[in-house]
């Protein structure tokens, strides 16, 4: 196990001095060597001897992804190509995608971040890691792969795909520790009752998921469905992957890695800094990356950030779990509106299964949604007037808890496509 108390328990006002530090060191070696931020810098009024407190980490321009693709593919790098020695590059559906490079020195601490944040889930050399993460120019393969070695576990770098074969080899294997999207542990689950087998009776003791938000219930789901404790991770390609944070045992938020990464959250309009617990757009920059080092990346997950120490003995401030991302907040008839929010109404509902889809459509001027519900084969074949009654009960509980109207169709087990990766939830018909 990594547990690196000097760094994971420091009180808080040395953690404050230690990223002060960082950052100040940071900001002059970005305006030294990469042209974007020295021209940000200038543009906005700053010199590296601007940063005299973390207060004036507010003053700092803020990065998008807009500028990773404007600088494609390495007009960011602080370093010589020759320095680079492994490439990520995030999966995108439009334009250019976001390109990370990496040096040995930005590999070793990603390692080891990672190391962390399988050993807040309590993940040790004695071990066997499940890895279906995608491995490729994706970063969770490889992320938790280093990871898991760095903290000595036996790693099976089985991938995404064949899922009966993963299951046989999970079995055969004895894994330990499951490492997945949410939504592929619950398909994982379901593929092993359709071949007669009870994951619960398993080696399997705990799942770490993350690459897409998933909700409490969703949590509850996987844990009673696999028999494991359920824990959230979060990382993404442009700060440097998974294990930016990490959620413990203790359930109550993800423990950011705060000496490689400072956090802030935003009003997502405005952009100005939000309070510690209010909820806004998570925004991130990188205290020790070499090779791609970036300042204020505006991530658009939404969270809140909670600085008391945790029950697990850790002091670094933690981050609420993710409920959705501005660029996927729905805006039906003027309600903002999560696919998470959805989600957790739809599964308090008895009978429903943790499989669906949101249809966004315009009929007219108006906006019109469909919400397509996998129920069980038991509750499909009964009589039409009890899947009415579902039905309606489902539009009732989403009118009521989020404000939106929507039509509610049940569908028989199997209708909604399973994903190996990330599961699309949302068809928005509206800009077709």
């Amino acid at each position: 196990m990594i547990w690196n108390k000097e760094l994971e328990a420091l009180p808080r006002p040395q953690m404050r001095k230690l990223q002060l530090e960082r950052l100040q060191a940071l900001v002059r070696y970005v305006y030294d060597r990469t042209p974007y931020y020295r021209a940000a810098f200038q543009q906005a009024g700053i010199s590296p001897d601007s940063v005299r407190s973390l207060d004036n980490l507010a003053k700092l321009p803020l990065t998008t992804k807009r500028e990773f693709r404007d600088n494609y593919p390495f007009g960011l790098l602080a370093v010589p190509r020759q320095q680079v020695v492994r490439v990520h590059v995030s999966s995108g559906t439009t334009g250019k995608p976001t390109v990370v490079g990496y040096t040995r020195k930005d590999v070793d601490m990603w390692s080891e971040a990672m190391a962390r944040a399988l050993s807040i889930a309590g993940v040790t050399s004695a071990d066997t890691i499940h890895n279906a993460y995608g491995y490729g120019l994706f970063t969770g393969g490889l992320g938790f792969h280093y990871g898991g070695e760095r903290v000595g576990a036996t790693v099976i770098p089985i991938s995404g795909g064949n899922t009966k074969r993963q299951i046989m080899l999970m079995q055969d294997l004895g894994s330990t520790v499951l490492c997945c999207t949410p939504s592929y542990s619950l398909f994982l689950g379901e593929t092993a009752s359709e071949m007669g087998i009870d994951l619960r009776a398993s080696d399997l003791r705990v799942g770490i998921f993350g690459a897409e938000p998933w909700s409490f219930r969703m949590r509850n789901e996987i844990e009673a469905k696999l028999g494991i404790l359920a824990l959230d991770v979060y990382g993404l390609s442009e700060i440097v992957g998974p294990g930016v944070a990490m959620e413990c045992p203790e359930k109550r938020g993800l423990h950011i890695c705060e000496d490689h990464f400072l956090p802030e959250v935003v009003d997502p309009f405005s952009g100005e800094p939000l309070p510690y617990g209010q909820r806004g757009e998570l925004v991130i920059t990188t205290l020790t990356k070499e090779g791609m080092p970036v300042v204020r990346y505006r991530t658009r997950d939404i969270t809140s950030l909670d600085p008391e120490p945790c029950g697990c003995g850790r002091t670094s401030v933690r981050m609420a779990k993710v409920t959705g991302r501005t660029d996927d907040m729905l805006i039906i008839r003027g309600v903002n509106v999560f696919p998470s929010q959805i989600e957790s109404v739809l599964l308090e509902v008895e009978g429903v299964e943790p499989h669906y889809q949101i249809i966004v459509d315009r009929q007219t001027s108006l906006d019109d949604v469909e919400i397509w519900v996998e129920v069980s084969e038991e509750i499909f074949s009964d009589e039409v007037r009890k899947l009415e009654e579902l039905e309606r009960k489902l539009r009732a509980e989403i009118e009521s808890v989020l404000g939106i109207v929507a039509r509610v169709k049940l569908v028989e087990p199997h209708t909604i496509q399973r994903s190996e990766g990330k599961a699309k939830r949302v068809i928005d018909r509206r800009d077709i």
